[in-house]
């Protein structure tokens, strides 16, 4: 039996579904983690859920994801947004955003990984993000449409006198309000989160765009970014900086400039950890039909300085060794397998970062049974959709054959691309109504890292198939 691939994008199991994830790395008993706090997506009809639950990785392997379990309970069972956890002293603190982010709470542990106790209610509000400067002086960040930060007293619950501000940055409108504050170009929606960079206060949010996009694709109103912008001081005097993260999928790039998202944006919550000397950024991409069913996403970023202080984080450009414009690293599918996934274990399509085409939109069902192992199919793939992988490690060795497992619903052709999704076709297989699984022999060789798309053809107008998984082999 082939082992399955786990660790990817999403980097929790395919079960497990937390968005709004802060990447904290804590030392415990001697060992650095990679400490993931956020939101629990359980509820399904509606956002998160009534727990929060604590996720780690060892800082040398970030495929490798241990579940701590329940973390904090909201102290009257209500749904629990976006937390956020720093560390003072020998003391963790969780902010819980109990009543869908109505009242925040401040509870704290000797373990990062909790449980937290001992709530206590904060002068913060909605989406909460904490810093722990090097002084050991505390900055909270909290807002929605509107953004508001304040130096915390030693209580880490309340805010210190004449250190409040309010709008540090300009925000999007909201219910068509004008307070004058709003930023129609660089629009903070929700989703603070302080983090110091090069000796720098850099405020990663969540923007929400109001202007085209065109390289991106957007040309409709579109929060599924995240975004910063730094400062020297932590409580004002913000500076532009750029996007870092977009959960639309790969951009597909057109002729004229412009651009087309191949996955179904929504809404985006994360962080920049530094680990191990590489800097990541953690986000969430949108499972299902609906908000619903988020899951933990990470890639790989650059951070840099210029000579006149300016940082830069994501993908970023140089010229003569020095940093000149950043744009939002690439969705992928292989997350942390920075060398891409390998093509000999058992891939789940639930790892899909490009999936359009058809005419009905696929998606990614969301599953919820407690196993590893579990694979997330995608489902409502109509004649001409694709999905696709970035990227899959195939090694020196070429393999010979590749193998999909997926229930046909119709009589469908599979044809397998590599590269981009009209790249050369390098398998086909043939599927009559009920197959539930097919081989196919690859007519070139193929070595070390691709981009590999699955595309769906019938005569049909019907749905085709269900996509569960698939492999290679030499």
């Amino acid at each position: 039996m082939k082992e399955y691939l786990n660790g990817a994008n999403p980097y929790m199991p395919l079960w497990e579904h937390v968005p709004d994830g802060e990447p904290r790395v804590f030392e415990y008993n001697g060992e650095k983690r990679v400490y993931v706090y956020g939101s629990h997506d359980i509820e399904k009809t509606q956002y998160c859920g009534r727990n929060q639950v604590v996720w780690s990785a060892p800082v040398d392997d970030l495929t490798d994801w241990t579940c701590h379990g329940v973390c904090y309970t909201a102290t009257d069972n209500s749904v629990l947004y976006a937390p956020d956890v720093v560390q003072k002293g020998d003391t963790f603190y969780l902010y819980a955003a109990e009543a869908c982010g109505s009242r925040i709470m401040v509870a704290s542990s000797k373990n990062p990984a909790g449980p937290f106790e001992n709530p206590v209610k904060t002068d913060l509000g909605f989406d909460p993000g904490v810093l722990v400067d090097d002084d050991g002086r505390v900055y909270a960040f909290w807002g929605f449409c509107g953004c508001y930060c304040g130096e915390l007293n030693d209580d880490m619950a309340t805010i210190k006198e004449g250190t409040y501000h309010a709008h540090p940055m300009g925000h999007s409108p909201w219910q068509d309000v004008d307070d004058g504050h709003l930023d129609p170009n660089d629009a903070f929606f929700e989703a603070s989160s302080p983090r110091k960079v090069m000796g720098k206060y850099v405020y990663i949010y969540s923007k929400r765009y109001y202007t085209p996009v065109h390289e991106l694709g957007v040309y409709t109103h579109n929060n599924g970014f995240l975004s910063y912008k730094y400062s020297d001081s932590p409580l004002e005097g913000y500076k532009p900086g750029g996007d870092i993260s977009f959960n639309g999928g790969e951009i597909l790039r057109n002729s004229d400039g412009t651009g087309e998202m191949t996955y179904r944006w929504g809404n985006n919550h994360g962080s920049i950890a530094e680990i191990n000397g590489k800097w990541y950024i953690f986000y969430h991409r949108h499972t299902g039909t609906d908000e619903f069913a988020r899951q933990a996403m990470l890639e790989p970023v650059d951070v840099a300085m210029d000579k006149n202080g300016k940082i830069y984080i994501g993908d970023i450009t140089y010229v003569n060794g020095e940093p000149v414009s950043s744009k939002p690293v690439e969705m992928t599918s292989q997350g942390a397998h920075i060398n891409g996934m390998d093509a000999y274990k058992l891939i789940s399509a639930g790892y899909a970062c490009h999936l359009r085409g058809g005419n009905s939109q696929a998606y990614i069902k969301p599953v919820y049974e407690l196993d590893d192992n579990i694979s997330a199919p995608i489902v409502n793939i109509t004649d001409g959709t694709v999905a696709g992988y970035r990227y899959i490690q195939f090694g020196t060795i070429a393999p010979k054959t590749v193998t999909a497992e997926l229930t046909a619903l119709q009589d469908v052709t599979v044809s397998v691309r590599l590269d981009t999704h009209d790249g050369r076709i390098v398998a086909t297989m043939n599927l009559k109504t009920g197959d539930i699984e097919a081989t196919a022999d690859l007519t070139t060789g193929i070595i070390g890292k691709h981009a590999v798309y699955f595309e769906f053809k019938s005569d049909s107008t019907e749905q085709l198939a269900e996509f569960s998984r698939f492999t290679f082999d030499r």
